[in-house]
Parts: structure tokens; C-alpha cells; sequence
């Protein structure tokens, strides 16, 4: 008889976590700016990063489901992970981290977003943006079904995800997906780490910048994509982590970016380590770093309850 109830109380405990990760298609129906791909979803082991994704064309939302207290909602973030633009390190920057943030009560969100590199839109450049709106418009609109208070929903990027995250959080006022509802795109918040902000010539990361632009961008798309000259009094509050030592994107990315948020009174915070390079592949530990993203979110309102 113990070890039937123990089977029955295992088999629910199994279930119940089963169902707190789901994964859905971005879009309801056709994806916007989009044609037949010509380059295959490829998965990939990396002894570096665990496992990358390359050829993205039908972007998804990994939904990892938070517990709240009763009668409580849950705060969520959306996670892009990093990688050029060329391919997604989807375990490292995202599956990982959405886990981590379950575990401090925060539904997280990782979105496999389109890379231009899979050959199945008319413009790579607007595709990426397009999908991480269409993620903050789904789950805004989700949120009372999902658990989720709208109002702390923020967007975190890792990279190029970081670019991606912060290019959401400059471009909000226009919508480049079908929003007929008037959801607002904004996110409340930015967590942006290691990020790519600017595409100019001295700050940027050209190699982002040309799987995204091309070889040969008009001096127009790279202002429109150099986040920095993007800032307003309304860019959500910003959270920045960097490593002084980062090889492959220049510090002066987060601090000429933490400059703009300052000077328009954006309320911004930046942690700069002395070690760790990309990635934070040579530390700090990750419970040192991901530590001080839960102790801002809780200092700002926006954690769990």
C-alpha cells in the first residue's frame, strides 16, 4: 500500500513538472516577412556552450512555468539567447537560465527567435525584432491565463541577444507585427548581458552586425540598429553585467549605452567584472552573477512575491 501511494505521489510530482514547460509556435498563424526557408534547422553539440541552433526559420516560445503564492502572480522574463545572429547557444543563455529563474519563483520565456542565415525571409534584418514584439505581445496577452502580472514583464539578452533585447527596448513606439489589439510592446525591464549595442565602426561588433545588415549596410540601417542614439525617458529600466576584460564585444557597448540611460534619467545599474571574457566562460561563478540579476529585479519591484 506505501509504495502504491508513493508511485501515485511520484507520477504527480513528474506530471505536474511535465506540464510547466511547454513549447508553442510563436505566431498563431503565418509568420510575418517570411518565405520558404533554404537552409534546414540544424541542432548541434558544443563543448563550449552545451548546444547551438543554426538555420532558425519558425521561431517557437519555451514557456517555463512559475509557482506563485496563492493569489499572487508571477513575474516573467524573456530570454534571447546569444550567437552572432549566425546561430542561438539555446542551453547556455537560455534553457539554463529560464530553469534558474523557476527556481526563485519568475516564469521564464526563451524565445528561439529567426536568424538570417536560414534564407526564409525577404528582410533578415526586421525578423529577429519582429519576433522577440510578437513574444511581449503573446505573453502580455497570455498573462492573466498564464499566471503572470502584465505589468513586470520584462526582456533579457545575452550578446546578440543582448542587441536584440535592447533594440526591443528602444524601438517599442512602432509596431513591425500585426497588433491590432494596441498591445503594448513595451517591456518593463532590461537585463542585458555581455551585450552587442551599437553597429557603428568603432563600438560595434561587425561580425553581428553583418549576419544581421550584410557586408555592405546603409549608413541608415546602422544608426536604426546602434541602439545608443535610441534612448528616450521612456527606455524600461536596465539592468547591465559585463566582463572589463570581454575580447569579443567591446566594453564600451554597456557603458556608452549606461551613458544614454543616464542622461535621459533612465533608472540603470551595470556590473562590470574584472575577469570572465564572453561569456562569462572564465567566471564569475553563475550564482555570483545571476545572484546580482534576482537582487535588482527584487531592489526594483519586479521579482518574485
Amino acid at each position: 500500500m506505501t509504495k502504491h501511494i508513493f508511485f501515485l505521489l511520484f507520477s504527480f510530482l513528474f506530471s505536474t513538472t511535465a506540464v510547466a514547460q511547454e513549447t508553442i509556435p510563436l505566431y498563431p498563424g503565418a509568420i510575418p516577412n517570411s518565405k520558404p526557408a533554404t537552409q534546414k534547422e540544424i541542432h548541434r553539440p558544443d563543448a563550449v556552450v552545451d548546444t547551438v541552433i543554426s538555420g532558425v526559420s519558425e521561431p517557437t516560445l519555451t514557456i517555463y512555468t512559475a509557482a506563485a503564492p496563492a493569489g499572487k502572480k508571477t513575474p516573467a522574463v524573456i530570454i534571447c539567447p546569444g550567437g552572432g545572429y549566425g546561430v542561438l547557444c539555446i542551453k547556455m543563455e537560455g534553457e539554463k537560465i529560464a530553469r534558474a529563474f523557476n527556481k526563485a519563483g519568475i516564469t521564464a520565456v526563451v524565445l528561439k527567435y529567426r536568424l538570417p542565415g536560414s534564407g526564409a525571409m525577404p528582410d533578415p534584418s526586421m525578423a529577429p525584432l519582429q519576433d522577440l514584439q510578437q513574444a511581449i505581445k503573446q505573453v502580455r496577452e497570455q498573462a492573466a491565463s498564464r499566471g503572470i502580472d502584465k505589468d513586470r514583464i520584462g526582456i533579457m539578452g545575452f550578446s546578440a541577444g543582448g542587441h536584440l533585447a535592447a533594440t526591443a527596448g528602444t524601438h517599442f513606439q512602432q509596431s513591425y507585427i500585426e497588433n491590432s489589439s494596441k498591445t503594448n510592446l513595451r517591456p518593463d525591464f532590461m537585463i542585458l548581458v555581455y551585450p552587442v549595442i551599437s553597429f557603428t565602426d568603432t563600438v560595434g561588433h561587425i561580425g553581428s552586425r553583418n549576419n544581421l545588415l550584410g557586408a555592405n549596410p546603409s549608413p541608415e540601417a546602422i544608426r536604426f540598429f546602434s541602439n545608443e542614439f535610441h534612448v528616450t525617458a521612456e527606455t524600461p529600466p536596465t539592468l547591465l553585467l559585463l566582463p572589463d576584460d570581454d575580447q569579443v564585444v567591446p566594453p564600451q557597448n554597456s557603458l556608452s549605452f549606461l551613458k544614454e540611460l543616464r542622461n535621459h534619467k533612465v533608472p540603470a545599474s551595470l556590473h562590470m567584472y574584472a575577469k570572465g571574457d564572453h561569456g562569462f566562460l572564465k567566471g564569475p561563478p553563475f550564482d555570483e552573477w545571476f545572484g546580482r540579476v534576482l537582487y535588482w529585479m527584487k531592489e526594483m519591484h519586479y521579482g518574485a512575491d
